[in-house]
């Protein structure tokens, strides 16, 4: 168990509020925070400059190889026991679409898992301030931060509207 970490938790009951707070924090230079949210929100991954996931990465390399292995296998195995049908040729695309996309989808699936499982344990949270609230109505931001610095990153959350900010230590 890690220690717990020193710093200013805010929270806000508006995302717009929210917003305010992080482009602060962002002229300010800082990209320590960390902003805790119950869903998704576009103008929250817009104020922290998000623009693309990296996991569509590890989809995109998952779905290449399940179709790269759905060709290798079934030409191979065309190849290797060979079924002559009516003067038909052995290996050829249509009859082996479905089992490329079937493998195409199965490995794009389990890279995105593997992806999310890995980029999560990149940037562990543990230590850091949390309220239950946030997974439910609020939006939390905390900052890590200590003394005057502290006190300065309170005044911005009050002035950009947060509803409640405490210090954590």
């Amino acid at each position: 168990m890690r220690r717990p970490i020193a710093g200013v938790l805010g929270a806000f009951e508006h995302i717009d509020a929210a917003c305010d707070a992080i482009t602060a924090l962002r002229a300010q230079g800082r990209s320590d925070f960390t902003v805790y949210s119950a869903a998704p929100s576009h103008d929250l991954e817009h104020a922290l400059g998000i623009e693309t996931s990296p996991v569509r990465l590890f989809t995109l390399i998952g779905g290449v190889t399940g179709v790269g292995a759905g060709i290798g296998m079934t030409f191979w195995m065309s190849l290797d026991w060979p079924l002559v049908t009516g003067g038909k040729a052995i290996a050829t695309f249509p009859p082996f679409v479905v089992f490329m996309f079937e493998l195409m989808v199965l490995l794009g699936s389990l890279a995105t898992v593997a992806g999310i499982i890995i980029l999560s344990l990149l940037r562990p949270t543990t230590g850091m301030a949390y309220d239950p609230r946030f997974s439910d109505d609020r939006i939390g931001i905390f900052v890590p931060c200590q003394g005057g610095e502290a006190t300065r990153v309170e005044g911005m959350f009050k002035q950009a509207g947060a509803v409640e900010v405490r210090h954590a230590a």
